[in-house]
């Protein structure tokens, strides 16, 4: 499948998806309430720190099938590996639901600062949650069967579909039923087990077929040692990254009351946009570079890396900076509401502008997952654990959603300046500063340049409609100011305009 093919599906499929999860979240607060979205929130938080019992089995899934993909694993092993994979997701999706499950009357007393919603309504939903979140999580197996064989067209549309369910099919259930946690979170519950069945049946068509195998598969867990280093490294990174990111939710979800998170959850909301845009790309490159690796292309992969950096500063930092100088008239363009935009405009420029610098961080995790070699990214997490959590604590604790944002902006400027560097210094030496320069600074500068110029003029409208066209028109030149940026896609424009002109 065309690398080209499998980014453009894989952005389209979360374009839609981003947009439409977005859009309709005023409608959720409209109807269910905002205490009742905060519980929607934090049914979000609940998946990310979920993921800490990956134990790195995802990615692994998904590397090895590449791998197989790429000749260097026997059927035979490749299904081992999976079966016994299988085993230990289902043993932890078990236990790990069933753990919340028994947690739920605690969280609903002792945690959730819950004002108007009945509490043993918020128990039963967070009862509900504890099953969903175990069946999502485990789709993850087979997801990353899919995206390891490059099968991103056939899992784009997969997700564009499961999210029209997902967001827009609970509206006329509730119209129906009722506008309430119970009817929300029980079909959500209902869509996770389809989503898990679509998974498995397409997983099933790509794994190699019992009978072309020269043996019995068997059920031993030594398939998995060989690769057991790998995933608990991916698992230690996966842990610390959910630590980063999640702790100041975890934190001001006890903290705020439920309506006032709720608020702050729709600004977070929004600035995630931004990772989920950037998405696609890692999907695609990961085991496109982990194949070329295998196959000792080392400059093709470095060619893929650039390039894919390059693509995510347009497209994901030229977001990035949209929000961030112009969250107010967006917001309120979406909500409708000037208290609600005024609050969350500044918590949505931090965590945008983090979240801009945080895409290109990721790239050198993305590079020492292609080379099989975590041992650096293993180090610095570390450190990065050690101080950065803390800080996100106080932050959080002591300054609300304003001083987590300011920590959060702060830690991913680090990363990027200090921790990148480190990385590309140790695996490919000579690297760095051409790609940081080329890749990312000329890029973002005029990004920055045009939207705190078009920022100075002061925009002041009533009309929902001219703030989300005057929002659009300066991304539109933001963006157009990145695109003229790159090399690359000069040279693009130029061929293009070369071959019209004939």
């Amino acid at each position: 499948m065309s690398l080209r093919k499998n980014i453009f599906a894989s952005y389209f499929s979360q374009g839609y998806v981003t947009l439409i999860g977005i859009l309709i979240l005023p409608l959720y607060v409209k109807y269910m309430g905002a205490e009742s979205y905060g519980l929607i929130g934090f049914f979000t938080m609940l998946q990310a720190w979920f993921s800490l019992l990956d134990i790195g089995l995802t990615p692994t899934i998904g590397r090895e099938t590449a791998r197989y993909h790429g000749g260097a694993m026997s059927a035979l092993v490749f299904r081992q590996l999976f079966r016994s994979l299988s085993l230990i997701f289902l043993a932890i999706a078990i236990s790990g639901g069933f753990l919340l499950w028994l947690l739920s009357g605690v969280i609903a007393a002792r945690w959730l600062n819950v004002l108007t919603l009945p509490k043993n309504d918020v128990v039963i939903a967070l009862q509900i949650m504890s099953i969903s979140v175990a069946l999502r999580w485990i789709c993850g197996l087979y997801r990353g069967v899919v995206t390891g064989a490059e099968r991103l067209v056939w899992l784009s549309a997969f997700n564009a579909g499961v999210a029209s369910l997902r967001f827009l099919g609970v509206l006329p259930v509730m119209w129906y039923f009722g506008f309430t946690p119970y009817v929300f979170f029980l079909y959500q519950l209902l869509i996770a087990l389809f989503e898990l069945l679509g998974l498995w049946l397409k997983s099933m068509t790509i794994l190699p077929r019992k009978e072309s195998l020269a043996a019995p598969i068997g059920w031993s867990f030594k398939p998995v040692r060989p690769v057991l280093k790998f995933a608990l490294t991916v698992a230690f990174t996966s842990a610390v990254s959910v630590a980063v990111t999640q702790t100041d939710k975890l934190v001001l979800s006890g903290v705020l009351s439920l309506a006032a998170y709720g608020h702050f959850t729709l600004a977070v909301l929004v600035a995630g946009g931004i990772m989920i845009i950037s998405g696609p790309v890692s999907s695609a490159i990961m085991p496109r570079m982990t194949k070329l690796h295998a196959q000792g292309d080392q400059q093709e992969m470095l060619n893929v890396y650039s390039t894919a950096t390059q693509l995510v500063s347009i497209v994901a930092g030229s977001c990035a900076v949209t929000l961030a100088f112009f969250s107010a008239p967006l917001l309120y363009a979406w909500t409708g509401d000037r208290t609600l935009a005024a609050e969350a405009a500044p918590i949505l420029s931090l965590y945008a502008l983090g979240n801009g610098f945080l895409v290109i961080a990721a790239f050198a995790y993305y590079l020492q997952y292609a080379m099989g070699n975590l041992r650096y990214h293993l180090a610095g997490n570390l450190v990065m654990l050690a101080l950065l959590v803390p800080s996100v604590v106080i932050g959080a604790t002591y300054y609300g959603p304003i001083g987590a944002g300011y920590v959060w902006l702060l830690l991913n400027v680090v990363l990027l300046l200090f921790w990148v560097a480190y990385v590309h210094g140790k695996m490919v030496p000579g690297f760095h500063w051409p790609w940081l320069m080329n890749g990312v600074v000329v890029i973002y500068a005029p990004a920055f340049i045009v939207a705190f110029t078009m920022s100075r003029f002061e925009f002041v409208s009533d009309n929902r409609v001219l703030n989300l066209i005057y929002v659009f028109g300066c991304g539109f030149f933001i963006l157009a100011s990145a695109l003229l940026a790159s090399k690359k896609c000069r040279l693009w424009l130029g061929r293009k305009l070369a071959w019209m002109s004939k």
